[in-house]
Order: C-alpha cells, then structure tokens, then sequence
C-alpha cells in the first residue's frame, strides 16, 4: 500500500502542485468563520459573503456583540445560515470566554468551540498553524475510498488511515491535494474517468461494500 499510495502523491504532486484553500482570509479567526460557512456552500459563495463581512467584523470582540439573528442577516445568501450564524457568535463569545480572544491552535481545543467539527478544527489547525493533520471532507473520503486507500467509512477512520502514509508535515497539502483532484475530476456523479491521471488505481465504479481493486 505504501508504494501505491507513494506513486498516487508523487502523480497528484505534479497535477496539482498549488492547491490549497480557495478561501480567503488574513487572520485564523477569519479562517475559522470562513470554514465554518463553508459547510453545503461553496468557496466562491463564502468568498462572496465574507468580502462584505469582514469589512464590518472580523473578531471575535465584534462578532461575539452580534445576535445570532444580526448576523443571520448578513450571511443569508449561505445555506443553513440561521445554524451557522448562532455556531459563530457563540464560538466568538467562547473564544473570548476561555482563549483570551485568540483562536486556540490545538485540534482539540478548536473542537470544544460551538459549532466546530473534526473536519472543520482540523483545516483550521492545519492551514493557519502547521498543525500536521489530514483533515477528511466529502471530497477526500470519496478520492480515498474510489482509489481503495480506505475501505472505511466514518471520516476518522479514513484520516487514521491515509495518515498512516503520510509524514505529518505533508498531510495538509495531501488534503488540498485531493480536494483539487475531486473537484476537477473526480467528482460525486459524472466523474472525468477519461482523462484522470489515477484511473490506473481507481476502483470506480463499484457497488457498495464491493472492491474492484483486489
């Protein structure tokens, strides 16, 4: 497994050698929001919306003085909007509360904050601090699992397993990495098998719970 998944990085390393997050943020707090609008919204949109936003807020001081329903106002053109706004004003009121005002570094320590998921701590961690992680979202665990890197389905234990290959300081780009080849190529309903560069490992398409590889 360690060779085949050494060739998919070294193929993957070529195609998409800049991937890395399409938002847009200058702080890690900005970073935090942006991620957490990102769920069921695209980058483009939560790029939209925070152009705006973050002219007017952009700490948590400023944004833990909102009322969810306040900001619901301004991220409305984001799905779930009502959720996510509540999630963000009291993640900033619990910055505030146990941080000192600063987004804290640690996975586990962005995970206590409302609203804040595995995925969502770990893309924070590892974009805005180095954190050596590989965080698993739609896109990762579908790449993985189509090229039967994991046969598992709960997303940390398609992190535990792809991070088993994977030098710490490496994890975060193998995550852009993999978003890029799902986004581009690799997508959920009519994937570009054609033209991958992978399809030499690809086990698409399968039936559930069957494996084409072995």
């Amino acid at each position: 497994m360690q060779e085949k998944f050494s060739k998919i990085l070294e193929i993957m390393d070529k195609t998409y050698p800049s991937a890395g997050t399409a938002l847009k943020y200058n702080t890690p707090f900005e970073l935090l929001v942006a991620v957490i609008l990102s769920a069921q919204c695209t980058d483009q949109q939560v790029n939209r919306i925070t152009a705006g936003l973050f002219k007017k807020y952009n700490t948590p001081q400023q944004f833990a003085a909102l009322s969810p329903a306040e900001l619901a106002k301004e991220i409305k053109s984001c799905g779930l909007y009502r959720n996510k706004s509540k999630y963000i004003v009291e993640a900033s009121r619990a910055i505030i509360a146990r941080h000192v005002g600063q987004v804290p570094r640690s996975r586990a320590e962005l995970e206590a904050l409302p609203g804040v998921g595995r995925k969502t701590a770990g893309v924070v961690a590892g974009v805005a601090f180095g954190v050596g992680v590989l965080p698993v979202d739609t896109h990762v665990q579908r790449v993985a699992r189509r090229l039967n890197l994991s046969v598992a389905k709960d997303p940390s234990n398609i992190e535990e397993d792809l991070s088993a290959y994977v030098l710490p300081h490496k994890r975060m780009a193998v995550h852009h990495r993999f978003i890029a080849h799902g986004r581009q190529t690799c997508s959920a309903r009519r994937p570009a098998c054609g033209s991958c560069c992978l399809k030499e490992f690809c086990c698409y398409p399968a039936k559930e719970g069957e494996n084409l590889c072995t």
